[in-house]
């Protein structure tokens, strides 16, 4: 599995376009997603992308009995207002869209929302590595809605789906993790630049149009890492958000709406603004369209490159839960421990190390997600880092709050991010015993990743959790289902399914009625 790759005919390019000149990078992902054939993608590449789309939807399914799915649920139903009641109809052409989990139906954009807010909201889903971006929550939701609105076949769907994953992912690469040190979030920002590209594709916009749809959506394009701060729960929204941004720029330069022509490369394009001079290492532009030679043709397909979690928590934090775990396999007694080092990329520490006294002590199961500490801990402690060990009662247990007091974290001088989000663990014994384990791969990237096999476990693990597993098998095989013919109607029909619709099934984790 290859990485993004400069090629000789896509050099790096200036961040100041002439005025008036085409952003070479908008152009190439415009002539790639307009010109993408589905019978062009490979069969493993095809099998892989049906796979991290069953992975997204099992994570949504996951969270559907989670307080924040509940209230965000009411929120949206909230703002779509009396719209929301009305639109009810399945069929193609009438404004209901299903939301996963949920047995009303919501208009379009208010779907996507609330289906890229259930992907997210537990930060189970996947990530492009390079690009640092959770891709397939954001495309997804806006493909399906759009697909299902349209009438769309299931082929139609999955072309639309590769074509944003593989030009958000080559938009993100570009920032080389500069957009996180400026604090921004690039599911959030880029999400919104790969949702205009894949509907646009899906609405019938040619590749002129395409452009202008990029354009709009620099105007749209948000989101903020502050929730880092206190564990507030905008994040979730990032991926929902920026399926609405994307599907309302290519609907607007549907109608030729004018738009910026150099969206990236401009002299207030994205890099520009969003990463101001000499951020991180800087842009490298030529990453923008590596791997498109034009035609909708792929020479190296960044899909490839997106790996799937085998933690609920930040991407950050999973080599050192697994070598915490992997210490705890070879015999290290918690209560042996005095100190544990833990040595992390430069470029991770802000998310996930900083400030350490809040990172000891995180008051949520979101809070938990994004601390090297909590992860180590529960890993050297319970051996395991799931959905149970985010409950509240897990945070708070007196043997993980000592062992969370002894964790610092330092800058890895060997890491190789943000090609690996490496991890190292370094515990010493009250005798002076020290013990390393270093995790220079983070298990589920590209170069380690999880099996197609461990995918589809990984779903039933999630979706069987407020939902029969009868129900997750036919989910599980319609989305798998390799005939292109196939209606997304169907498919949307099966998951706008509550957990109620099942009265004999009690929700794993709260033990309550779904």
């Amino acid at each position: 599995m290859k990485e993004v790759t400069k090629s000789a005919t896509h050099r790096a390019v200036d961040l100041t376009a002439a005025h008036g000149a085409a952003d070479p990078i908008a152009s190439a992902l415009a002539e790639f997603a307009f010109g993408l054939q589905g019978e062009s993608i490979p069969a493993a590449i095809a099998e892989r992308a049906r796979h991290l789309m069953l992975d997204a939807i099992g994570c949504a399914m996951a969270a559907r009995g989670e307080d924040f799915a509940s209230r965000y649920a009411t929120a949206v139903r909230d703002l779509a207002g009396a719209d929301a009641t009305a639109a009810t109809s399945s069929g193609a052409g009438h404004g209901g869209r299903g939301v996963i989990g949920f047995a009303d139906r919501l208009p379009l954009r208010d779907a996507m929302m609330l289906n890229g807010v259930l992907a997210h909201g537990l930060d189970y889903d996947d990530t492009h590595m390079a690009g640092v971006i959770h891709l397939s929550v954001s495309v997804l939701p806006a493909v399906l809605a759009v697909a299902a609105s349209r009438g769309a076949s299931m082929g139609e769907l999955l072309s639309a789906y590769v074509a944003g994953l593989e030009s958000g992912a080559r938009i993100a690469s570009v920032a080389r993790g500069g957009l996180h040190a400026q604090g921004f979030h690039p599911t959030g920002v880029v999400g919104a630049f790969a949702c205009a590209l894949a509907t646009g594709r899906l609405i019938g916009l040619d590749a002129r149009q395409l452009v202008g749809a990029q354009g709009i959506a620099l105007s749209m394009a948000s989101g903020s890492l502050q929730f880092l701060e206190d564990g507030a729960w905008t994040k979730r929204l990032h991926p929902g958000w920026a399926a609405q941004a994307g599907y309302q720029a290519a609907s607007l330069a549907r109608h030729d709406i004018p738009a910026p022509d150099a969206p990236y490369t401009g002299r207030y394009g994205l890099f520009k603004s969003y990463l101001g001079s000499g951020a991180g290492s800087g842009p490298d532009l030529s990453l923008g369209s590596a791997g498109l030679p034009g035609g909708g043709q792929v020479g190296a397909w960044e899909l490839e490159n997106i790996a799937i979690k085998p933690f609920p928590m930040c991407h950050f934090v999973h080599a050192a839960a697994d070598a915490a775990i992997a210490l705890r396999s070879q015999g290290v007694t918690p209560g042996r421990i005095a100190s544990i080092e833990v040595l992390m990329p430069e470029g991770t520490m802000p998310v996930v190390c900083d400030p350490i006294e809040a990172k000891r002590r995180p008051q949520t199961d979101y809070e938990a997600k994004f601390s090297v500490p909590y992860a180590v801990a529960s890993g050297l402690l319970r051996g395991r880092v799931g959905l149970q060990e985010l409950l509240p009662a897990a945070l708070r247990e007196a043997e993980v709050l000592a062992l969370m007091d002894r964790v610092s974290c330092r800058v890895d001088p060997d890491a190789t991010y943000p090609r690996h989000y490496s991890g190292e663990v370094r515990v010493r014994l009250d005798d002076g015993t020290e013990l390393r384990q270093r995790e220079a791969v983070n298990r589920g990237h590209a170069e380690r990743p999880l099996s197609n096999d461990e995918v589809r476990a990984k779903f039933m693990d999630n979706a069987s959790l407020h939902f029969t597993p009868e129900h997750a098998r036919t989910v599980c095989e319609r989305v798998l289902d390799a005939d292109p013919r196939r209606p997304v109607l169907a498919l949307e029909s099966l998951l706008a399914t509550a957990p109620s619709a099942f009265t004999a099934h009690r929700s794993a984790r709260t033990g309550v009625p779904a």
